[in-house]
C-alpha cells in the first residue's frame, strides 16, 4: 500500500478517557503502523508530544476551549435555575462546545496538501470547523472522511432532540464532505436520506494485542459483576435495576461495581446497598478492562431505538464475557437470577470479534482513499 499523508482532527484524543478519544488514538497509532504519514489535529495535554514521538505521528495544536461551562452548583431554586441554563445553552446553542468551529478554523487555515482528512466527533463543532475552512479553492486534502459516533439530529436517546436549524447546518456540511463513517448499519438511519450514499460502516477499532486480562480463578463466596458507562434518565437508565438489587435480602451474595461519568444517577442507591453495590472511580481503559475481566459477568444498559450502539459492547466483547442486557421499563428478573447461578443462556449476542481489530478498521479507512 502505498504511504498517504493524512491529517486526523478530534476534541479527544490520549490521555482523555471517552470513546471518541480511543476512536481517535487507536486510529492515529495503527495508520502510522500502516505506513501512513499522520498529523493529529487536537489539544494539546499533559504527555501528549511524547505519546506522538513515541509513536511516529506529528501534532497541530487546536488550541484551548476557554469559555466557560455554566456552574452547576447550590441548592433549590438557585440550583434549579443553573440546571436550566446548562442544559438549554447546549441544546439551543451548542455552548459551550461551539467554541470548537472557530478553533479548528484557525488551526487548519495553513494546511494543506493531505491526501485525506478525517474529522472525528463528538462534539459536532468539530466537522462544522472542518467545513467552514473547506471550499472549492481550499480544500485541504484529496478526501474529507467525518466520522461520527452518535447521530447529531438523528439522535434518540437525549431528553430533547435539536433545534430545527441545526438541522441546516449538519446539511450543510454533509454536503462538504466526500464521506460519512458511521459504527453500525443501524447508524445510517440517524442520519439524512439524501447522503445515505455518502455513509460508511467502519466500526470502533483496538489493538486487543495491548490489552492484558485477568487469568486467576474468579470468587467463589460471591458473584461479581460490573457496568462502565454513563447514564441516562429515562433512557440508559439503571434506577430500576439498582431498585431491584437493594430489595434483595442478605442470602444473595454480590458485588455490582459500576465505573460511570454520571455517578449522580446511581449514588442514592449505593448509599442503600449495604456494599453490595460499589461505585468506582474512573480508570484507564487498559486497567478497566482488566478489573472486568476478574467478573462473572458485565452489564449493558439498552439505548432507546436502534441508530446509538454503546461503544463499552466492543470492550465486554474484548474481555470475552457474558453480558447481561438491561432495557429500562422491562427487566427481566429471571434472566438476571440465572446469570447469579451461572447460566447465561440469555447473554446478549455480540458481533464477531474480528470486526473490531484495529488493523481492519485503519484498512477500511484507507480503502476510502
Amino acid at each position: 500500500m502505498n504511504s498517504k499523508k493524512i491529517l486526523i482532527v478530534c476534541n479527544g484524543f490520549y490521555p482523555e478517557i471517552s470513546p471518541r478519544s480511543f476512536r481517535a488514538t487507536e486510529l492515529a497509532k495503527e495508520l502510522v503502523r500502516q505506513g501512513n504519514e499522520i498529523t493529529v489535529c487536537t489539544h494539546f495535554r499533559d504527555g501528549l508530544e511524547a505519546y506522538a514521538l513515541k509513536h511516529n505521528f506529528k501534532v497541530i495544536d487546536l488550541g484551548k476551549l476557554t469559555w466557560p461551562r455554566p456552574v452547576v452548583k447550590g441548592s433549590g431554586i438557585a440550583l434549579l435555575f443553573r440546571r436550566i441554563v446548562a442544559r438549554f445553552s447546549s441544546l439551543l446553542f451548542e455552548y459551550p462546545s461551539i467554541q470548537l468551529v472557530s478553533l479548528v478554523k484557525k488551526a487548519l487555515k495553513n494546511e494543506k496538501g493531505y491526501d485525506a482528512l478525517i474529522s472525528i466527533a463528538v462534539p459536532y463543532p468539530i466537522h462544522w470547523g472542518v467545513a467552514r475552512v473547506w471550499s472549492k479553492n481550499n480544500q485541504i486534502a484529496k478526501t474529507w472522511i467525518a466520522d461520527c459516533g452518535d447521530p447529531y439530529m438523528g439522535q434518540e436517546n437525549d431528553t430533547f432532540k435539536p433545534p430545527f436549524y441545526f438541522g441546516w447546518v449538519e446539511k450543510w456540511f454533509c454536503k462538504k464532505t466526500n464521506f460519512i463513517t458511521v459504527p453500525t448499519q443501524n447508524s445510517i438511519l440517524g442520519y439524512y436520506p439524501e447522503f445515505h450514499q455518502k455513509i460508511k460502516v467502519i466500526p470502533q477499532g483496538f489493538r486487543f494485542e495491548d490489552v492484558t486480562l485477568y487469568e486467576g480463578a474468579l470468587d467463589q463466596n460471591k458473584i461479581i459483576f460490573g457496568y462502565a458507562g454513563m447514564f441516562i434518565p429515562g433512557r440508559r437508565d439503571p434506577s430500576e435495576f439498582l431498585n431491584y438489587l437493594n430489595g434483595l435480602d442478605d442470602s444473595f451474595k454480590f458485588e455490582f461495581h459500576i465505573y460511570t461519568t454520571t455517578p449522580q444517577f446511581v449514588a442514592p442507591f449505593v448509599e442503600a446497598s449495604n456494599g453490595r453495590i460499589i461505585l468506582q472511580p474512573i480508570v484507564a481503559r487498559e486497567k478497566l478492562l482488566y478489573e472486568l475481566s476478574k467478573m462473572h459477568f458485565v452489564v449493558n444498559f439498552e439505548n432507546v431505538g436502534h441508530t446509538q450502539t454503546p461503544s463499552k459492547l466492543i470492550d465486554y466483547l474484548i474481555i470475552d464475557k457474558p453480558v447481561l442486557s438491561i432495557t429500562f421499563g422491562n427487566f427481566d428478573s429471571i434472566v438476571f437470577h440465572d446469570f447469579l447461578k451461572g447460566n447465561y443462556i440469555g447473554k446478549m449476542v455480540l458481533p464477531e470479534k474480528d470486526n473490531y481489530r484495529i488493523e481492519n478498521v485503519a484498512s477500511q479507512f484507507s480503502a476510502l482513499l
